[in-house]
């Protein structure tokens, strides 16, 4: 395994070198050592970091992907949260593609006013139901 300052880890994942230290801070990743005032890490931070991105991206919180990863070795994941994360990720999809639906209609209705539109009515009435039940 190869050993890597932070300046290359930051290049080599995207990831700011001031994420990196707030990573490291809160258990997420490890330094190996230091050369000087540098941090030196393993080369298998990035496909820490890769998963960090991953969880990120499908909505985990950092606490979230910390307790999934547990600091083990290997990709020990909770595949029951995972397959929790996939259904709430394919709702909001649904979700996402009625409300593209709805920005569509609006930007073409030939109503001269979209208070006038009964389509876009009851996409207002399904929107203040929906928000209503999440608010509840």
């Amino acid at each position: 395994m190869k050993s890597l300052d932070i300046a290359e880890i930051s290049r080599r994942s995207g990831v700011k070198p001031s994420a990196l230290r707030y990573y490291e801070e809160i258990g997420l990743i490890k330094a190996d050592s230091r050369k000087g005032l540098r941090r030196q890490y393993d080369d298998s931070v990035l496909d820490q970091l890769a998963l960090i991105a991953m969880g990120r991206a499908a909505g985990f919180s950092l606490q979230e992907i910390g307790a999934m990863l547990g600091g083990s070795e290997g990709f020990g994941l909770d595949r029951q949260r995972l397959h929790q994360r996939a259904d709430e990720v394919e709702q909001r999809i649904r979700e996402l593609r009625v409300l593209s639906r709805a920005l569509r209609h609006v930007a073409d209705c030939a109503a001269p006013d979209h208070s006038q539109c009964p389509t876009f009515r009851r996409m207002m009435d399904s929107a203040l139901s929906r928000a209503s039940r999440t608010h509840a």
